[in-house]
């Protein structure tokens, strides 16, 4: 893969919140596309705010963050939304469902905002779309409910939902599995494996539970990369 452009490659990059301590100060970091990482490591040490850096929902950074070949400092607010939505898929931690949705609607709204994203169902209807990913993670029964009716696991399954249909280029995925029984572990894994696989996505899974470390192409650890931590 090193001759192709990485789809992550942070360079000195420091963040803290407000006036607070350093959070992030990381020299280098670097995920190769099409490539399936493993990034683990304590709470506290980082690991959302990393990933908020990444996918341009935090700012007020130094130093050099580009996603598949895009420097995110140089976007607008406006311009990171809309490349998040069209080219990230990203599971977040505390899900950030919409409450006054439905299942359905919270699944297929990155695809109704985003052309492009649409696209990569290849002519399959939107909502014919969402019915096989939510089949696939047992959600399917639930579409028409509001999310706020959900309990926590399944909120997490309609979040991986949403983060794999019209499959983008990067998934970043916080604690994904977090609250996931484990039937419903394996069977969201095996999606996002498949997902990735057919459509040559690149794949960074943030969890503190090493027993899935295995199922990947490259195992890091936050502290050993951020000196913020040391």
């Amino acid at each position: 893969m090193s001759g192709t452009a990485p789809a992550i490659q942070l360079t000195d990059v420091r963040f803290a919140y407000g006036k607070g301590p350093t959070v992030l100060d990381i020299p280098s970091f670097r995920v190769e596309a099409k490539e399936r990482v493993f990034l683990f490591g304590p709470s506290g040490s980082g690991k959302t705010t990393l990933l908020g850096v990444m996918a341009g929902v935090l700012a007020g950074y130094s130093g050099g963050v580009e996603v598949l070949g895009r420097d995110i400092a140089k976007l607008s607010g406006s311009q990171r939304d809309a490349f998040r939505g069209s080219h990230l898929g990203y599971i977040f931690q505390l899900f950030n469902l919409i409450p006054y949705l439905s299942v359905m609607e919270n699944i297929t709204l990155p695809c109704r905002l985003s052309a492009e994203r649409r696209a990569r169902l290849k002519g399959v209807p939107l909502e014919q779309g969402a019915h096989a990913v939510a089949q696939r993670l047992g959600i399917d029964e639930l579409l028409t409910k509001r999310v706020t009716n959900l309990s926590v696991g399944q909120q997490q399954r309609v979040a991986a939902a949403r983060s794999l249909l019209g499959t983008p280029e990067l998934i970043i995925a916080d604690e994904p599995t977090s609250s996931l029984d484990y039937d419903h572990r394996e069977k969201f894994l095996e999606l996002l494996f498949e997902s990735c696989a057919a459509a040559g996505s690149t794949l960074l899974f943030v969890s503190h539970d090493r027993s899935l470390m295995h199922l990947f192409d490259r195992q890091l650890s936050l502290p050993d990369i951020n000196r913020a931590g040391a």
